[in-house]
């Protein structure tokens, strides 16, 4: 009865992508694609598999909740466009032996911008703002299957004009202790507006990813591929700027590729391509490192704390800093 209910559960998590269209270039709420975490940007941005005592994972994948200890705090800040800071806050709590719950807060403000007229006359400043708060849930549905749930209430306000929408995230996670190899499947961002901007209501982000994480047997690093928008494979979509391009191109553009070295227990260092980026990057006009990403951490019995580089724009790159910490120590 118990593995029934694990593969039920991936099957609709999987049937989430099969009923959800394929978003447009113009979907809104785009900032619930920027990371929330330091590991997972050092390791491309997109990695729903990596099974650690970290808070920030769980922004992409709910499943992975059930790995983190009982009351954890995490923050965590990024720059992104030049004048832009985004940053998220969250919480962690074991609810009795299988379940545990959580709430997050993330946020991106855009700084003061000059608000004109169409004669261009300055009328007054505005400060855009997206924010989204979420509440989760985890649940080991045995020793080796988590699966979880994220409800998200979405908000953004630019100047006179404001949306909201709900939203539910759905992941499992699949963890095999013993050769350290990790599957996750995901489904994000499933829901709508409940106000628009104007009269037309738009898609939310939706994505659907799957991914896994191994650990090499003979050296101290792990390697980790994921497969996102799953259910969108046009020659003409936005991250070629409506232009045909090669199937074979298509195909990359849906994978990010992460590594893992640890030289010690406490400590890693991680490197990341995300394929689409670098095509987007490129597109932009920035080719120098276009996709790559760079990172390290530390891991302490209580305390976690991560670093890590990226370009998410032209304009300048993205600095990400992850903290957490467990009120709860852990049994040695």
């Amino acid at each position: 009865m118990r593995k029934t209910r694990i593969w039920l559960l991936v099957a609709n998590i999987l049937a989430a992508g099969a009923f959800a269209q394929a978003q447009e270039a113009t979907s809104v709420f785009s900032f619930l694609n920027l990371p929330s975490s330091a590991h997972s940007t050092a390791l491309g941005g997109r990695n729903i598999s990596l099974v650690e005592d970290d808070i920030s994972l769980t922004f992409l994948n709910p499943a992975l909740l059930a790995s983190v200890s009982d009351k954890t705090m995490g923050l965590n800040f990024l720059t992104y466009m030049r004048g832009c800071k985004a940053g998220s806050a969250s919480y962690a709590q074991v609810a009795g032996e299988r379940g545990t719950w959580g709430a997050n807060v993330q946020f991106v403000g855009y700084g003061s911008i000059t608000e004109t007229l169409a004669t261009g006359e300055a009328v007054g400043n505005i400060s855009p703002l997206d924010l989204c708060v979420s509440g989760m849930y985890s649940y080991s549905l045995s020793d080796r299957w988590a699966g979880g749930a994220a409800g998200k209430m979405i908000y953004s306000h630019y100047g006179e004009f404001t949306s909201c929408a709900l939203a539910v995230d759905l992941g499992v996670n699949y963890f095999l202790e013993e050769s350290e190899f990790s599957f996750s499947a995901v489904a994000r961002n499933l829901g709508g507006q409940v106000k628009a901007f104007g009269d037309h209501h738009e898609r939310l982000p939706f994505d659907l990813e799957v991914g896994f994480t191994k650990r090499l047997a003979h050296a101290p690093a792990s390697i980790s591929l994921t497969m996102f928008d799953l259910t969108r494979w046009s020659k003409k979509d936005y991250y070629t700027a409506g232009k045909e391009t090669s199937s074979g191109k298509i195909f990359m553009n849906h994978f990010n590729l992460g590594v893992d070295i640890h030289p010690a227990q406490i400590f890693y260092v991680s490197a990341g391509y995300n394929f689409r980026r670098a095509n987007e990057m490129k597109a932009a006009g920035s080719s120098h490192g276009a996709g790559l990403s760079f990172g390290a951490g530390l891991n302490l019995n209580r305390l976690k704390v991560g670093l890590a580089y990226a370009k998410y724009h032209v304009s300048s790159p993205t600095l990400c800093v992850s903290l957490s910490y467990s009120l709860q120590k852990k049994q040695q």
